[in-house]
């Protein structure tokens, strides 16, 4: 007759190896503050305020809400917005595009070709006059 085990213990270590771990949470953490999205403005007026000295950081902070280190990093991220925009406007010609529209590069051919025109007839018209007299002059002579 072959003999059976016994069913294991309760708290033999191969039940315990056997069973998925127990995963216990902690549901009742403490509850995280709703983060609150300040608009560009706000932020700008809390760092102004900051920077000419009207009110120190830890009030700022305090009203709003926020940490030292959030209103560091605006303060931060507000320098660089002010020195990326008073840089000089650098871009390659080929981004600026043409220097004028194609109606205003007709119209101004347009006036070219007419101021022409007006040269050539004033300078017939100045040939025209310079040869009468000699003419003229050639007819009272005779």
């Amino acid at each position: 007759m072959v003999k059976s085990r016994p069913p294991p213990e309760k708290n033999s270590l191969t039940t315990l190896l056997s069973q998925p771990p127990e995963i216990t949470m902690n549901l009742e953490s403490k509850p995280r503050k709703e983060r609150i999205l300040y608009p560009a403005s706000q932020r700008a007026q809390a760092v102004l305020s900051v920077w000419t000295e009207r009110r120190r950081p830890t009030e700022v902070c305090r009203e709003l809400g926020i940490t030292t280190a959030l209103l560091s990093d605006w303060q931060e991220r507000a320098m660089h917005g002010m020195l990326l925009a008073l840089q000089p406007r650098r871009c390659a010609p080929a981004e600026r595009g043409p220097a004028l529209t194609t109606k205003l590069e007709r119209l101004l051919h347009r006036q070219a070709q007419a101021s022409e025109t007006k040269l050539l007839k004033l300078d017939k018209r100045l040939a025209k006059l310079q040869q009468e007299p000699a003419s003229s002059a050639t007819a009272k002579d005779k």
